[in-house]
């Protein structure tokens, strides 16, 4: 079933920008595919060691021009520039880094995702595309402290995003705890979702029209800050 209603929302790199809020000194990021790339544009200032699964430790923003070396890559294969202290290391020690569990936040794109924290992100059947490339997503999901989702609440047809259950491949099950979308805020909780912010101009009626599940409002409900 689909809502048949779309909002005019943020743009990706909005998006991204209320992500890296998130983001303190000291921690130890993944970016996954897509908007999440874009949240390393954001971290200027930031003593935060962002990790790419090909062996790369602290990469800096998105590289451009004379910037771009083209074996310092990120997960989406983007050009990214180095700091003070990046290191190099091969992809067994940096997917033991993630195995270990050291990886204190983990952001990846998604296509469907429930209310109970369940997420798919690899496979989308609806375009005929059967054969994803799950990457080592699946190693994040379950290696990394937290996990937190950026993506546009409903498809490009105005489809729900946030469903019930999910209808494609599973990347993760249960594992979701914060959700960023272009719309809102929401926090996987035990008891389900919990609207946290909106987008200036809507109210949570709004959202939960574009929202499959019931979603909880939170007493503190509040506009996106950026």
């Amino acid at each position: 079933m689909s809502p048949k209603v779309k909002f005019e929302g943020l743009p990706r790199e909005m998006i991204a920008l209320r992500v890296s809020r998130e983001v303190q000194d000291g921690m130890y990021v993944n970016l996954g595919i897509g908007i999440p790339t874009l949240i390393s544009n954001w971290i200027e200032g930031k003593d935060v060691y962002l990790q790419a699964e090909v062996g790369m430790l602290k990469t800096g923003a998105l590289a451009d021009g004379d910037q771009v070396d083209q074996d310092l890559i990120n997960a989406s294969c983007q050009a990214v520039t180095a700091l003070p202290g990046t290191s190099y290391f091969d992809i067994a020690e940096s997917f033991g880094m993630i195995r270990g569990g050291h990886i204190d936040i983990a952001v990846m794109g998604a296509l469907q995702i429930n209310a109970r924290g369940d997420y798919a992100g690899w496979s989308n059947p609806s375009r005929g595309l059967f054969v994803g490339n799950v990457g080592g997503s699946m190693d994040l999901c379950a290696g990394a402290r937290k996990l937190f989702i950026a993506m546009e609440h409903v498809t490009r047809e105005g489809d729900y995003k946030i469903v019930k259950e999910l209808s494609y491949p599973a990347t993760a099950m249960g594992r979701v705890s914060m959700l960023f979308t272009d719309l809102a805020v929401i926090e996987i909780t035990p008891k389900g979702m919990v609207l946290k912010e909106v987008l200036s101009g809507l109210t949570a009626k709004d959202i939960q029209q574009v929202t499959e599940p019931e979603l909880i409002i939170s007493p503190d409900l509040k506009e996106i800050e950026l």
